[in-house]
């Protein structure tokens, strides 16, 4: 069988070249030609000719069909095993969905898919492709996984293992010829850019390699109705490797990221056709794999000791939500320009705040140092945050500790005034929940009655500095420096 043709694209400009080129004739950009096949040629003898509209009307059979008509089928979700896996899928895997895993190196993401092969096979057919190890060395982890679930290794195999296949391989047809005989409920593919395409000479992990090896398995994939888990690579920047079409083909991409030095890990969705997005899965690396952490407020709260500078916030993710603490340190600068340092909170924002502060506070922090941190390593996005923010740069500059028990939600505008945070009163109950008091929220929320049934003392203020009296207890523009 002949070696079909291949040629080359710019993707920049998008001409076309028969051989590949470091520079691009055409725009001149360096390194953007990708490999890719060239379409058969069609056979002009049976191609039909372009019929007219009433002739289509007349006899020629239509392949669409009105919305109303299309039948319904009721898909069952596949439970991963796990409840933080489940909630980040929305719900399960459903049958025939591609899912897309990436992060990065040493973080998890084999160990976790493996720990969820092993959960579902006890349901259902799994199949296992491990493109970067070898089946001794996938193996070698079942075992240490089963002696960690189990405490004994033969028992656990032999319950566990009966439905799950394990595949060492790298070439694509012989993985399509697998999946086309067993048809397993799932299959995860570890990785996507392991992958290789004989009929391709690009180098496996290449652009053109992950696109053809990405859309023959979704094509199986939705054919047979097998959910599929592949797991991708991310590059230096933290972006997933790999055509930007492959994160437009699945149906999900979630990532999973933590600290190296720190044992949580955190999944997310950033994208779910079956499901919401920016949901929060939270996990937890032990010696012998991942554990799901249930109440994981307890990781990003810091110890039952008030300090100066520390500050209690309700973040939401999706709708989970997590009691963090907020660390701020304030001293004089030895430089002409203060240095700004924010860990897990964007530092535009911490300017942004540290201006309101010192406009409508007249707090001279323009000639301070300001390091801000969340506790526990968790990134935290939302606005909602600022008003803790804001107590914990006040409680470092004026040497002041917040009374125990409070938290703090609201969102500051330019103009000083606290804005109104969505899921207020989802929020409020996880602070009940964890042994808070007093909340000191936007004015017009209407959850005075709600907050007394949880046990809070709402404090309800209108601008930044009324906020501040009301947490600190005192008036944070006295004694202006």
């Amino acid at each position: 069988m002949a070696k079909p043709s291949t040629f080359f694209v710019c993707t920049s400009c998008g001409a076309q070249a028969r051989q590949f080129f470091g520079k691009c004739a055409s725009c001149g950009s360096w390194n953007t030609l990708v490999e890719q096949k060239a379409a058969p040629a069609a056979d002009s003898r049976r191609r039909r000719p372009v019929a007219e509209p009433e002739a289509v009307v007349a006899g020629q059979p239509r392949r669409s069909e009105p919305i109303q008509a299309v039948g319904e089928r009721a898909l069952q979700r596949l439970s991963s095993g796990y409840g933080e896996f489940d909630r980040v899928l929305g719900g399960g895997l459903v049958p025939g969905s591609l899912v897309l895993v990436g992060g990065d190196p040493g973080i998890g993401k084999s160990t976790l898919l493996l720990q969820s092969a092993r959960a579902m096979a006890a349901r259902a057919s799994v199949l296992y492709v491990s493109a970067e190890e070898s089946a001794q060395q996938v193996k070698l982890r079942w075992r240490r996984l089963a002696e960690a679930i189990t405490g004994e290794p033969e028992a656990g195999e032999s319950n566990a293992g009966a439905d799950f296949q394990l595949l060492a391989e790298t070439d694509l047809e012989l993985v399509l010829q697998e999946l086309e005989a067993l048809r397993p409920a799932v299959a995860i593919i570890d990785s996507i850019q392991a992958l290789h395409d004989a009929e391709l000479g690009s180098a496996p992990g290449s652009v053109s390699q992950v696109r053809e090896c990405a859309a023959a398995l979704a094509r199986i994939a939705k054919r047979q109705d097998t959910a599929l888990l592949l797991v991708g690579h991310v590059t230096k920047e933290g972006a997933l490797a790999g055509p930007k079409v492959l994160e437009h083909l699945v149906d999900a991409v979630l990532t999973f990221e933590g600290d190296r030095f720190a044992s949580h890990r955190l999944l997310r969705a950033v994208k779910n056709r079956f499901g919401a997005t920016h949901e929060l899965g939270v996990f937890e690396m032990r010696d012998r794999g991942l554990a799901e952490v249930t109440n994981p407020s307890e990781l990003f709260l810091g110890s039952d000791e008030p300090s100066a500078g520390t500050a209690t916030i309700v973040a939401c993710e999706g709708t989970r939500p997590l009691v963090v603490e907020m660390q701020a340190l304030v001293s004089t600068t030895s430089y002409a320009s203060p240095r700004r340092s924010a860990t897990g909170i964007a530092v535009n924002r911490l300017h942004q705040i540290l201006a309101v502060l010192e406009k409508h506070l007249g707090l001279p922090l323009s000639r301070f140092d300001c390091y801000l941190a969340v506790a526990g390593g968790l990134e935290v996005e939302e606005p909602a945050a600022d008003l803790g923010v804001a107590a914990a740069v006040v409680a470092s500059y004026r040497d002041l500790t917040l009374p125990p028990g409070t938290v703090l939600v609201g969102e500051l505008g330019l103009g000083g005034q606290l804005r109104p945070v969505g899921q207020l009163e989802l929020r409020l109950q996880e602070a009940a929940r964890l042994g808070f008091t007093r909340a000191v929220v936007p004015r017009g929320t209407g959850l005075a009655k709600a907050a007394a049934g949880f046990g809070l003392q709402l404090l309800e203020a209108g601008g930044v500095a009324e906020a501040l009296v009301a947490a600190l207890g005192v008036n944070p523009a006295d004694d202006r420096g």
